[in-house]
């Protein structure tokens, strides 16, 4: 009977509300879709077929409210996605780093993978860094999401055959292990990564991060809550660090101080003061 519910425009309203205030990602009548759907999901997990009663339940629950942020959140990623950003990582912001660390005695790079998903952008993060940073240099990496389910996947460590795509050859034989239907995340990488659940809407309680990776989330969020995020983004940036969002993503418009910096491979953020 749930295959049948569809949300009438009051139902939609208090869904949208919810979904907002708690975590600033905006449903609109051109992606009300993927909510219904989502929300069928979970009203078949439940045994119910009123998306009122539900409705009911995620206010009042919290670890359920949390299964429903999982199930309508979308999780696309790839290893290295977008290689020209991480060019730029490897040839651009690696460097001015290494100079910036250097003057002031500081060997370790602190990092934030903001939305990470199943896990590949932060694994890539520590693969490229593995590799390219001087052996007297140290980093530390926090990956944070708003699905627990990805976060749970992402900690595992392990990629089938089919989703390693996109990592490099040399990389892939020297940080992943060959297991039974693809490859697993060598402990040594695994060890550079904290996984954390993480709602964008709250300060994470970072401070001093160096590279901030937030790419492809904050085209989910309207005006207000974008600004929102990019403040709080700006709050935990030590001076003269840097930030990769989305390539189709922009600051453009915004009242924020980061400057825009154009390199040979992609464009990125920096705060320099």
């Amino acid at each position: 009977m749930a295959d049948t519910v569809f949300l009438n425009d009051a139902e939609f309203e208090l869904y949208r509300a919810l979904i907002y205030n708690a975590s600033g990602i905006q449903f609109t009548a051109t992606n009300r879709p993927i909510l219904e759907s989502r929300l069928r999901e979970r009203l078949r997990e439940k045994h119910t077929d009123s998306a009122r009663t539900y409705f009911d339940m995620v206010s009042k629950d919290k670890e359920e409210f949390k299964a429903f942020l999982d199930s309508i959140t979308t999780n696309l990623t790839s290893f290295f996605r977008n290689k020209g950003q991480f060019d730029t990582l490897e040839k651009f912001v690696v460097p001015e780093l290494i100079k910036l660390k250097h003057s002031s005695f500081n060997n370790v790079l602190h990092i934030w993978s903001a939305g990470c998903s199943t896990g590949e952008e932060p694994y890539s993060i520590a693969m490229l860094l593995s590799d390219v940073l001087p052996p007297n240099f140290k980093f530390e990496i926090v990956a944070s999401d708003i699905s627990l389910k990805c976060l749970m996947a992402a900690k595992e460590g392990f990629y089938a055959d089919s989703r390693i795509s996109g990592i490099p050859d040399d990389y892939l034989w020297k940080y992943c292990d060959k297991v039974a239907g693809g490859y697993r995340m060598k402990p040594a990488i695994m060890s550079k990564i904290r996984f954390d659940y993480h709602n964008l809407n709250n300060d994470s309680g970072q401070r001093n991060l160096d590279i901030v990776f937030c790419r492809n989330v904050i085209i989910y969020f309207d005006e207000i809550a974008r600004i929102s995020v990019i403040k709080r983004f700006w709050d935990s940036m030590a001076p003269k660090s840097f930030l990769f969002i989305g390539h189709s993503e922009s600051l453009f418009g915004m009242d924020t101080q980061f400057e825009f910096v154009k390199t040979e491979w992609a464009t990125l953020y920096r705060k320099f003061i």
